[in-house]
């Protein structure tokens, strides 16, 4: 254990699901938005400000979330990530969010939303290489 404490770097921000931005991060929304294109996702921008990559999920996870959040059958549950992004005095503050996307038969949609600790480790990684500043 200690020669694996010794061999990890140690300016690998903590996990985070937001960063801080000195300018507007286009590269980070081009990307999110180049990624988003494999089977059963699809990319949706709303206005320069929102932008999310929605994903079908594999049948048990589908059945799961139905059977649990009274989902309604005819349109199954998704996977979104959702990224925004907040001009503020310091430049531009990102902040992602991980959820299912459960709809129902009558009434709005249920969010579920979905920890990871692996992903928070892989979005910290990304803003640092695009220039933010993980928060």
């Amino acid at each position: 254990m200690a020669l694996f404490v010794a061999c990890t770097p140690q300016d690998v921000p903590p996990p985070a699901r937001s960063a801080q931005f000195d300018t507007y991060p286009k590269r980070l929304f081009d990307t999110f938005e180049i990624e988003c294109d494999g089977p059963g996702e699809r990319f949706e921008k709303t206005g320069n400000r929102v932008f999310e990559c929605s994903e079908l999920i594999p049948p048990e996870t589908t059945a799961f979330l139905i059977l649990n959040y009274d989902g309604y059958p005819q349109d199954l549950p998704k996977s979104v990530m959702r990224m925004t992004s907040t001009q503020n005095s310091r430049g531009y503050r990102v902040d992602a969010e991980l959820y299912f996307d459960v709809p129902q038969k009558n009434g709005p949609t249920v969010r579920v939303p979905v920890e990871s600790k692996t992903l928070d480790k892989a979005l910290s990684a990304l803003y640092q290489a695009m220039g933010g500043s993980p928060t």
